[in-house]
């Protein structure tokens, strides 16, 4: 099962992935970063752990139809952006990916330099 600390781990392994604490008045709010925008974001603390991933519209619409553990984004675009609850209902695969499909979204919106300083596969 994903926990706080596999979720950060995961997001921290992918190239230029960075971690931030942005918001003063919530410390608590962990965000994940590449080429200073965000891909993720959680709660520390939080039980069951929650991440906010960045998702292609239709994507997200299939993905909370399928499963009850994602929902629209919780304070986020709710047509970009789903909540994931990480409560041991969906496969460690299945959130991995969502994870990686959320960084991807957010590095091919990246100028190409910086996609190619990342050594990311879709520019390639």
């Amino acid at each position: 099962m994903i926990d706080a600390e596999a979720l950060r781990a995961a997001c921290l392994d992918l190239n230029g992935a960075t971690e931030e604490f942005p918001f003063p008045r919530n410390p608590d709010v962990c965000t994940f970063k590449v080429g200073g925008k965000i891909f993720a974001l959680t709660v520390v603390g939080a039980v069951p752990p929650t991440v906010g991933l960045k998702c292609d519209p239709e994507v997200a619409r299939q993905l909370r139809e399928a499963h009850p553990e994602v929902v629209p984004g919780h304070h986020l675009n709710k047509r970009h952006w789903n909540t994931v609850h990480l409560d041991g209902g969906l496969a460690d695969r299945a959130v991995l990916d969502m994870i990686e499909d959320s960084y991807d979204l957010v590095v091919a919106s990246l100028p190409r330099a910086q996609r190619l300083r990342l050594d990311w596969p879709g520019e390639r």
